[in-house]
């Protein structure tokens, strides 16, 4: 999901629209899809968000209003967003990218199913790690 597969569709237009907080990714193949940024922030394929192997991942909260504030160029397969919490090490492949967009409705429902379980909401405050002071 998060490598380059010679299949994946490569994107022919990607546009940050800073008020409604959506990437949009117009791929070869003719998909076309609005990424929320929350989205793409809670489920960034960072260590730190989904930690270094299975069971390790770290639920986000508190990013309804996350803002995209530069989109980073990786070499010919990827984008590096930097968001306006901080968060700036999740690399997107176009594959992660059209994972992200083809399957926002799942995402979203394992998203807030995960959110419940922990019994907290979205808007909730990150916890601080020990030892850190920034929050994100």
């Amino acid at each position: 999901m998060a490598g380059l597969s010679p299949t994946t569709p490569i994107p022919e237009a990607i546009t940050v629209h800073s008020q409604s907080r959506v990437l949009e990714v117009a791929f070869a193949d003719g998909a076309r899809f609005r990424i929320p940024f929350e989205l793409m922030r809670v489920y960034s394929p960072s260590a730190e968000v989904q930690g270094h192997g299975p069971g390790q991942e770290v639920l986000q909260t508190g990013k309804r209003d996350v803002q995209l504030e530069a989109l980073d160029p990786i070499g010919n397969y990827a984008v590096q967003p930097r968001f306006s919490d901080g968060h700036d090490t999740g690399i997107f492949s176009w594959d992660f990218l059209y994972f992200l967009g083809s399957q926002q409705d799942q995402l979203w429902a394992d998203y807030n199913r995960r959110l419940q379980q922990a019994g907290v909401d979205r808007d909730s405050a990150m916890p601080e790690k020990p030892g850190q002071s920034c929050g994100h």
